[in-house]
């Protein structure tokens, strides 16, 4: 499928480069004080990551392949019942076991550390054989069709260790993969947005992160536009490295181009994003927080960190995520996203102002949630995030 990358995406300034990673786009935080201050990643800019950005993008590609062939054809059987009552399909389990399994090939010399969302505690149990027999199925289908393992033909147990690879607990010393194989579950049993989420962090920093997004439309979304699949126009693959901006291509594509947020400053021209289920993010928060802002476009809602994503490439300017209390946001849910769009020239912060911090474990320590914009409207927007809050709170 022949694409002209610079005529279907609307709004995002693209530039085509022969390496991706030349050109120097260090993140950016703001303090409580919206004051902005140097990267972290100052460190790191210089660090090559060229292999481990190789082998993520090829994990995440597999998986979005084996995530596509079960969308199609969605069994009964593919969605089992986890202990928090989410669900879980086959091709949750096969991303991750796909993930965890071409990191390991592709980087053999490598101590591999994986903190990821799903382990095999469910399917383990005798009711689950028939459905770890098909994951298993899948992943070597997936695995063949590939052409680099026909050496390798793997068996349940070998499924279910690649599985609980994903138990490592994280931490700021040393180097984790942090994934979430399937972004976003319930958009992807309805057919609609999903995402292969997988970032490294080195040293407690989030040093690189790939998005693979089968169900995001290559042109963009903005204005309300659909966020369903549509044959031969949707597919793609974010990626970033830190200090070298966000490119983005088809999954179908290795031709990449860069990226980056939305320019805009009048608050009244935005538009945002939110989570597709209420259940995720106080809806009403956030409509509060766009009225203070004067923001006129109703919200987009939709799943996953697609969102991340279609914001990267400036689809929309604005994404609000206030959980409900109680809930603890894991680092997988955000990870790859944050880089993806911190490097797109974004902002990314909790609702005080902090920088996200994914050093602490499988867990984020946050003030009460998270929000994204571009640089310029990041002061206006934590002021309506404080003041809405504070009604919210004064109110009860």
């Amino acid at each position: 499928m022949s694409i002209n990358f610079v005529s279907i995406i609307a709004k995002p300034k693209i530039t085509i480069t022969s390496n991706p990673f030349l050109v120097s786009s260090p993140l950016l935080f703001f303090s409580n004080k919206t004051k902005t201050k140097p990267s972290i990643l100052t460190a790191f800019s210089s660090m090559s990551y060229d292999k481990e950005l190789a082998a993520a993008k090829k994990a995440a590609s597999l998986a979005a392949r084996l995530c596509q062939k079960v969308q199609k054809a969605i069994l009964q059987s593919d969605v089992q019942s986890k202990s928090d009552k989410s669900p879980v399909t086959v091709a949750d389990y096969g991303s991750q076991a796909l993930v965890s399994y071409v990191l390991q090939r592709e980087l053999p010399s490598e101590l591999f550390s994986l903190v990821a969302e799903e382990d095999s505690e469910d399917l383990c149990k005798d009711a689950a054989q028939e459905t770890l027999e098909r994951i298993t199925k899948l992943v070597n289908d997936i695995l063949a069709s590939d052409g680099s393992y026909s050496d390798s033909i793997l068996s349940t147990d070998d499924v279910v260790k690649a599985i609980d690879c994903g138990k490592s607990e994280g931490g700021s010393q040393g180097r984790h993969w942090v994934l979430d194989p399937i972004d976003g579950t319930k958009g992807f049993l309805r057919g609609d947005q999903y995402a292969i989420a997988l970032a490294l962090l080195d040293e407690g920093t989030v040093v690189l992160g790939v998005l693979a997004c089968p169900n995001l439309p290559l042109t963009s979304i903005a204005g309300g536009g659909s966020h369903h699949s549509l044959p031969g126009e949707v597919g793609c693959l974010f990626f970033s490295v830190a200090g070298g901006g966000t490119y983005m291509h088809s999954l179908d594509s290795s031709s990449a181009v860069k990226v980056q947020v939305s320019s805009i400053d009048n608050p009244e021209e935005a538009s945002f994003f939110e989570s597709y289920e209420a259940a995720h993010s106080m809806h009403d928060l956030s409509s509060s927080i766009a009225k203070k802002l004067g923001v006129k476009a109703p919200p987009v809602r939709i799943d996953s960190q697609a969102k991340y994503g279609a914001l990267s490439r400036g689809d929309g300017v604005i994404y609000l995520r206030f959980p409900h209390k109680g809930y603890r946001e894991k680092i997988w849910d955000h990870a790859a996203g944050y880089i993806v769009v911190a490097e797109a020239g974004g902002v990314v912060t909790d609702a005080a102002g902090n920088p996200l911090d994914f050093s602490k474990g499988r867990y984020l320590d946050l003030d009460t949630g998270i929000i994204v914009t571009n640089q310029k409207l990041m002061p206006s927007l934590l002021k309506a995030v404080r003041e809405s809050i504070e009604e919210k709170v004064s109110s009860l």
